[in-house]
């Protein structure tokens, strides 16, 4: 062979290289370079999703009084577990399914097909006539739940600047919490009986003649899905997927529009490209096929997935499980979900100190010092007695830890994986995750009567404790470039 011959660069190696070219001047981008009503779609629609995860919490009581026979308050607990089981098992499906498809055929067609299935389940869930047919609308809702979070992350992450994606993960988390609080507090408004503050909401709407507010909290539900449904054809797609897809001239004017915008919002020229790092391109290992076959990637799927099997034991327990525990400890209803309702306030706390302090240490730091927190709301709430104030403090605590661990275990989950598998990786060990949300809804919260406040309370919060240890096994990703820490 030639000298000449020898330095000839193949079609292939040259896609190779302008692939590479592109990613590193996307990588140089500093801050977030598409418009910020991108952000305000994909956060509407995990307001959806976790107005969807909050309504059951207050709601479900009178739910439960409508649709099963016999069925009291003091006994609801009993019916709880079943449908938020199935919801979850429902989110597993979604995610195993949906996420695969979005790594072959992309993020944005697949985030529009989640968020319609999501939407179609509330809708469904509205006009249930019973128990059989309110499982199986809240399996449905799960389906489309499991996978749009999925895809809503790894989304993200492949668009925010690369010392910045826990930031942007935690702000769409800010709307994430007002739609946990606005399905939280619709639920104890519409669901509640009227009673005086402290020991109910004054203007609540149940009672007698109105009998049907959990119906309108569903309804409200399908509502903001399909909207967000709308707005979410308006999404460019991700110049990564796009990449592995080989599809490089899309992906440049993706990163092209990226590179405009930014030098608008910086008022002046950009960094220098990053240094090339070897992408691949039209690879068949992709999806499960990469990380079963990757000693690197099934090594992490392994460790998040214990992690997150026992985190959503805790986090479910507090999310979905806390009203009906607050009414087996033999506090009134109305003051149960009110109780419950303060603890959103937390939670919107730490969406937004998540978004301000993110950056500042690694995640699996922040995941410990959301462990804690957690577990200093969870003894709060056991030592409680009948304070009102100390197990409001107790439950807003809490949300505090848990809206500082999702963020963060979102953000550390989608960067432990490439693109070619990134969506199906956090698909994988999130939706499989949620059976430890079932266990934690199912059983951990029944053995309330039996360990009492204090011991049930230690055992929800030690799951999340132990979560936070492992994870200081992980890798850290903190302002890395997302081929670099994982190729």
């Amino acid at each position: 062979m030639s000298a000449h011959t020898s330095r000839v660069v193949l079609p292939g190696q040259k896609k190779s290289r302008i692939a590479a070219a592109i990613i590193a001047r996307q990588d140089r981008i500093p801050v977030w370079a598409l418009p910020r009503t991108v952000l305000l779609v994909i956060g509407l629609g995990l307001l959806f999703t976790f107005y969807d995860i909050g309504d059951i919490n207050v709601s479900f009581i009178q739910t439960c009084t409508q649709i099963v026979v016999g069925c009291l308050p003091l006994t609801a607990s009993q019916y709880l577990g079943f449908p938020v089981l199935m919801n979850l098992l429902g989110y597993v499906l979604g995610a195993l399914v949906f996420s695969p498809l979005a790594d072959r055929y992309g993020r944005r067609d697949m985030m529009v097909v989640t968020m319609a299935i999501t939407g179609l389940g509330s809708l469904y869930t509205a006009f249930v006539a019973d128990y059989t047919h309110f499982v199986l609308a809240r399996t449905m809702t799960g389906i489309g739940i499991g996978a749009d979070l999925a895809l809503v992350n790894t989304y993200v992450n492949e668009l925010a600047p690369r010392g910045a994606r826990a930031r942007y993960t935690a702000l769409t988390f800010i709307l994430s919490s007002i739609g946990g609080s606005l399905g939280v507090w619709l639920g104890f408004y519409l669901t509640t009986p009227p009673e005086p503050f402290p020991y109910g909401l004054p203007i609540a709407l149940a009672g007698p003649q109105f009998t049907f507010g959990w119906r309108v909290v569903y309804a409200i539900g399908a509502s903001l899905a399909f909207i967000g449904l709308l707005l979410r054809f308006q999404l460019p797609e991700s110049p990564r997927w796009l990449i592995t897809k080989g599809r490089i001239y899309e992906a440049e004017r993706v990163v092209e529009r990226m590179e405009d915008h930014a030098r608008q919002r910086l008022a002046g020229e950009l960094p220098p490209p990053e240094p090339e790092l070897q992408v691949p391109i039209y690879d068949r290992r992709t999806g499960y096929k990469e990380i079963f076959s990757n000693t690197l990637y099934f090594k992490r799927t392994i460790l998040l997935l214990v992690i997150w099997l026992l985190a959503y034991i805790t986090v479910y327990s507090n999310i979905s499980g806390m009203t009906t525990l607050l009414v087996a400890l033999h506090y009134p209803v109305a003051e149960a979900g009110l109780i419950t309702s303060f603890g959103i306030i937390g939670s919107t706390i730490c969406a937004l100190s998540a978004y301000l302090l993110g950056e500042y240490v690694e995640r699996k730091v922040w995941l410990l010092i959301a462990a804690l927190l957690t577990m200093l709301g969870e003894v709060t709430v056991a030592l409680s007695g009948n304070s009102f104030g100390l197990a409001a403090l107790g439950t807003i605590v809490l949300g505090m830890g848990c809206y500082i661990w999702l963020p963060m275990v979102y953000a550390w989950s989608t960067e432990s994986y490439p693109t070619r598998a990134r969506a199906s990786g956090f698909a994988l060990v999130d939706g499989i995750g949620h059976v430890g949300g079932g266990i934690g809804v199912s059983y951990v919260t029944s053995l309330v009567t039996r360990l009492g406040p204090g011991g049930t309370f230690v055992l929800i919060g030690s799951f999340l404790l132990l979560a936070a240890l492992l994870a200081q096994f992980g890798p850290s990703t903190r302002q890395k470039r997302l081929d670099e820490v994982s190729p």
